[in-house]
C-alpha cells in the first residue's frame, strides 16, 4: 500500500453515518479506493441530484497490465424507505479512455434495517482485447451492535462472488465500518487477496 493510500486511510478515520451509496446528497462528492487481485481503482463522483451521479475512476488493471480510466455514471433506479428498513436498486454504466470498444455497465442493490444487510452486484466489462468479464456478488451481513448517531457502526459480513476469471464461486469473510462520512470495507480469500473499499463524503 503506496504512501497516498496510506495517509488517505488516517485521514478517513480522523473524521469524526456514511453508508455505501454509490450517489451522495445533491451537490455532494465522494472519494473511494478500491483494491483487489484484479485492479486497484480510484474513484471520484459528484452528484447533480440525489438520482444520478457522474464521475472519473483510474484504473490499474493488473491483469492486462494497464492503465487508463473510465468516465462512470450511476443511476438510482428505485429506493424504498420505511420505519425500519431501505432497499436501493442502481445501474451503471462506464466508458473507457481507451476507446468506445471498451465499457462496462452493470447493476446492484441492497436491501437492509439496522441489524441486516443482503447486497448483490453485476458487472459485465469489455475490452478491446478479448479479454472481458462477467462479475457477480451477493453479500450478507448482521450488525453485532447498534450504535447510536456518530458510533463507529461496524458489520459482520460474507461475500459470495464469482468473476470470469475465477474457476469457481469464492466465499469469504468482510468487515465493515462507518462513521460520519468515512466508510471502509476489507475482506480477504486465496483468490481475491485484499479485496479493500475506502470511500470518503465530502
Amino acid at each position: 500500500m503506496g504512501i497516498f493510500k496510506l495517509l488517505l486511510l488516517l485521514f478517513a478515520f480522523g473524521i469524526g453515518s456514511a453508508m455505501a451509496r454509490p450517489i451522495s446528497y445533491p451537490g455532494g462528492g465522494t472519494l473511494m479506493y478500491k483494491h483487489n487481485a484484479a485492479s486497484e481503482t480510484l474513484f471520484y463522483h459528484y452528484s447533480p441530484s440525489f438520482k444520478y451521479s457522474l464521475g472519473i475512476e483510474g484504473v490499474q488493471d493488473k491483469r492486462r497490465e494497464k492503465n487508463y480510466c473510465y468516465l462512470r455514471g450511476t443511476y438510482l433506479v428505485d429506493r424504498k424507505n420505511t420505519v425500519s428498513s431501505q432497499r436501493n436498486l442502481y445501474t451503471q454504466v462506464g466508458l473507457s479512455s481507451n476507446g468506445a470498444e471498451e465499457y462496462f455497465y452493470g447493476a446492484h442493490g441492497d436491501w437492509e434495517t439496522r441489524k441486516y444487510f443482503m447486497g448483490f452486484a453485476l458487472k459485465k466489462t469489455q475490452t478491446n482485447d478479448q479479454i472481458n468479464d462477467f462479475y457477480r456478488a451477493i453479500t450478507l451481513g448482521v450488525a453485532p451492535y447498534l450504535g447510536d448517531y456518530g458510533d463507529i457502526h461496524t458489520w459482520l459480513m460474507v461475500k459470495h462472488m464469482r468473476d470470469s476469471y475465477g474457476s469457481e464461486w469464492e466465499t469469504f469473510p468482510v468487515i465493515r465500518l462507518f462513521k460520519g462520512n468515512f466508510f471502509f470495507e476489507a475482506g480477504y480469500s486465496d483468490y481475491t487477496r485484499l479485496d479493500l473499499h475506502v470511500m470518503y463524503r465530502f
